[in-house]
């Protein structure tokens, strides 16, 4: 009998400990329950209970169907008729977390993170698996929407032990894609936490450089890291850089034209290619070998690639001409994984198989939207020149810099050298100035001394201009007492020549290049341009491409496998961005004393 009572006392504690579990307890209230009503019921229930504690449960519940329906709307207008400070905390936990939801939907990540503040959530992990998994996925969400990114993996590697199945193999990949985001400063592994572990991994990853060299990494990791979740189940991006290592690229097609306008330019970036071929063939690597067809005696893209794949060919590198470039984007698929040389218009998504590579003035634009950004300026003006190619790089400047808070208070599109010296006048309003001098001599009838002022909310100029121009327009911002008014360019104002009057001239300037023309002493640049004098100057720009090209070819697929990853490359820091078009992030110079300075690189 007392063996029988003891094992009864036993089961009823066992399921007062379970029932414990898997609800808050009764000092943090009641979490609001899945009804079995409408949400017209669930309202009109709470407008009769005689309980405010009910009736708040009852449009919290209603709340959430709603928002659960896809209707935010009336979601938010029920929510905002719930007293949040009159609730117990597990109300609040849930009130807060339903608000950074709705917030979310509206694109407030801002918004989501102020909800999640409520001092209630620090009892989050008193209450039930499932509404501590529901907090911290939003939360993880607004960290990442607002640039978090850290954050938002810890929250994801916090909540981790209590996923299941699907969902969470769906956090393990999110987990792997935010670390594999941050630069690799920020990777920066202390202790033997799980955090520590996949910080290691994407570091092993990103300090490797060949896809075999990242595969040695991995498998050494794993070795070293054995009970890590992400040992126990790699993430699908790096058994695909796995796939990748094993089917290593053999042959390659270099597409190029040798005739027409652009051969000279076809010449420097094979060049460059081949440099960088030799190079590794004299480092002990097994390069693939190279077949050469000319894009300018093409009689159609079919017949090129048939004959590239009857030759046995599995990456094609080129055309350089932008209407074959337009006619591959536009195509569904390609039957070779492909590497243009340069952009078609418009930015669309072409076929899986289509990478576009080239030197693109826009992502000049949008280095010096993230270079004055770093340095903490936030009101710019614009000197471009008048026409297509002008209005294209302010087009690429305007976007980054607006969509990144920055505002643009004046443009003026250079064109006349005689007009220069009143269109900077107009910019800076020197004109009013000298109108107001005149206005007040007149009142007073006598002879005002005054020196015209600028106006002052001009923080930057952003400057995208031959040298010829910039000679001009440096001196001219001097005479117009804009010349404290610091100038950010593109590499258009460097000539490479080494002309120490044309860079006294543009003292000050601060520009974007390449790595390949501000590093003179480079092993791979001094070879060529002992072979080919002209690397050395502003064709220069060109062999580092035909470099990069080489080098970005069978890397192609750890760049998509790999988001956020990036190739230091001789044109630029190398990366993938939407469409899959390489984007090039530069380093940066300035003109001092008719001197070429290299400054500190913009933070990534």
């Amino acid at each position: 009998m007392i063996a029988c009572l003891r094992l009864f006392l036993a089961l009823c504690l066992a399921t007062l400990l379970v029932a414990c579990a898997s609800s808050p307890s009764s000092s943090l209230g009641e979490l609001p329950r899945t009804p079995d009503a409408s949400i017209e019921q669930l309202l009109e229930q709470a407008a009769t209970s005689k309980s405010p504690d009910k009736a708040a449960l009852l449009r919290l519940s209603a709340a959430d169907m709603a928002y659960r329906q896809g209707n935010a709307g009336r979601a938010g207008q029920i929510l905002q008729q719930v007293p949040l400070d009159q609730l117990k905390p597990a109300q609040q936990i849930f009130a807060s977390t339903l608000s950074a939801e709705l917030a979310m939907v509206r694109n407030q990540p801002k918004a989501a993170l102020t909800a999640l503040s409520h001092p209630s959530l620090q009892h989050l992990s008193e209450l039930p698996a499932p509404q501590q998994i529901r907090t911290g996925t939003v939360h993880a969400r607004a960290l990442e929407a607002d640039g978090q990114t850290l954050a938002a993996a810890k929250e994801r590697i916090f909540i981790a032990p209590l996923l299941k199945d699907d969902a969470a193999a769906k956090n393990h990949e999110a987990i792997w894609a935010l670390i594999a985001a941050l630069p690799t400063d920020q990777l920066q592994p202390a202790g033997n936490d799980d955090l520590a572990g996949w910080m290691s991994l994407a570091l092993a990853v990103k300090s490797a450089g060949t896809l075999e060299q990242q595969q040695a990494a991995i498998d050494q990791w794993r070795a070293q890291n054995p009970k890590h979740p992400a040992a126990l189940q790699l993430p699908q991006p790096l058994i695909k850089l796995k796939e990748l290592a094993s089917q290593p690229v053999s042959k390659i097609a270099l597409l190029l034209p040798q005739d027409g306008p652009l051969a000279s330019v076809a010449k420097a970036l094979r060049e460059g290619f081949m440099a960088a071929h030799y190079q590794a063939q004299q480092a002990g690597q097994k390069p693939p070998s190279i077949e050469f067809y000319d894009s300018s005696r093409l009689s159609s893209l079919d017949d090129f690639y048939r004959k590239a794949q009857a030759a046995g060919v599995q990456l094609v590198v080129g055309p350089l001409e932008k209407p074959l470039v337009k006619q591959l984007a536009a195509r569904p698929q390609l039957p070779i994984t492909t590497l243009a040389l340069n952009y078609s218009e418009g930015g669309e998504q072409g076929p899986a198989q289509l990478f576009q590579f080239g030197l693109a003035a826009e992502d000049e634009a949008r280095e010096v939207s993230r270079r004055a950004r770093a340095d903490g300026l936030h009101r710019a003006a614009a000197l471009i020149p008048k026409g297509e190619w002008g209005d294209r790089v302010l087009k690429a400047f305007r976007q980054d810099w607006e969509a990144n808070g920055g505002s643009m208070i004046g443009i003026e599109r250079i064109d006349q050298p005689v007009a220069l010296a009143q269109q900077i006048a107009d910019l800076f309003q020197l004109r009013q100035s000298e109108g107001r001098a005149k206005s007040l001599q007149s009142t007073v009838g006598t002879q005002v001394a005054a020196q015209p002022a600028r106006r002052q909310d001009i923080e930057f100029i952003f400057l995208a201009a031959t040298p010829q121009q910039a000679q001009q327009i440096k001196p001219t911002l001097n005479f117009q007492y804009a010349g404290d008014v610091p100038v950010y360019a593109t590499s258009n104002v460097f000539s490479a020549s080494g002309d120490q009057n044309q860079y006294n001239d543009m003292n000050g300037v601060m520009f974007c290049e390449t790595p390949w023309l501000l590093d003179a002493n480079g092993l791979l640049r001094r070879q060529v341009t002992a072979q080919w004098p002209q690397a050395g100057g502003s064709l220069g720009r060109l062999y580092a491409m035909g470099v990069d090209a080489y080098r970005l070819a069978p890397r192609l697929g750890q760049l998509k496998a790999l988001p956020d990853s990036r190739i230091d490359g001789e044109s630029g820091s190398l990366g993938m961005a939407a469409g899959q078009r390489i984007e090039r992030q530069l380093p940066w110079a300035k003109f001092v004393n008719g001197q070429v300075t290299r400054l500190p690189d913009t933070p990534r």
